[in-house]
């Protein structure tokens, strides 16, 4: 199991955040809580896609000392997109392949139904 951290840097007022993303939500409050991040920071459905924390550079540079992996924000992206579909973050060396596997299946889908609406 593992913790996340991407390369985003989004401005926030002074600050400059980054998610932080986990395979549980155990894992993930638990890095918060190491990295002193409060609970009211938890962004998690039906608000937003994925559970998350959006957290400041210095929090990042700690979460990477106890331990979190540091991912491309593309990389997060994709990886919540699998935890959509299969209920799991995967392995951020193994997402490309998963992601574009994915994506070429559902526009296979979306050419077998717009064939079958047009045989109709």
């Amino acid at each position: 199991m593992a913790v996340y951290v991407d390369d985003m840097e989004a401005k926030f007022g002074r600050l400059i955040m980054c998610h932080m993303i986990a395979d549980t939500e155990e894992e993930l409050h638990e890095m918060a809580d190491k990295i002193g991040v409060a609970r009211k920071w938890h962004q998690a459905p039906p608000k937003v896609s994925n559970s998350h924390y959006d957290i400041a550079k210095s929090k990042k540079a700690l979460a990477v000392s106890f331990g979190a992996i540091e991912i491309t924000d593309r990389q997060a992206a994709m990886m919540c997109a699998r935890r959509r579909v299969e209920g799991i973050l995967g392995k951020p060396e193994e997402i490309q392949e998963w992601y574009d596997d994915w994506r070429a299946k559902r526009r296979e889908e979306m050419k077998r139904k717009q064939n079958e609406e047009k045989a109709s």
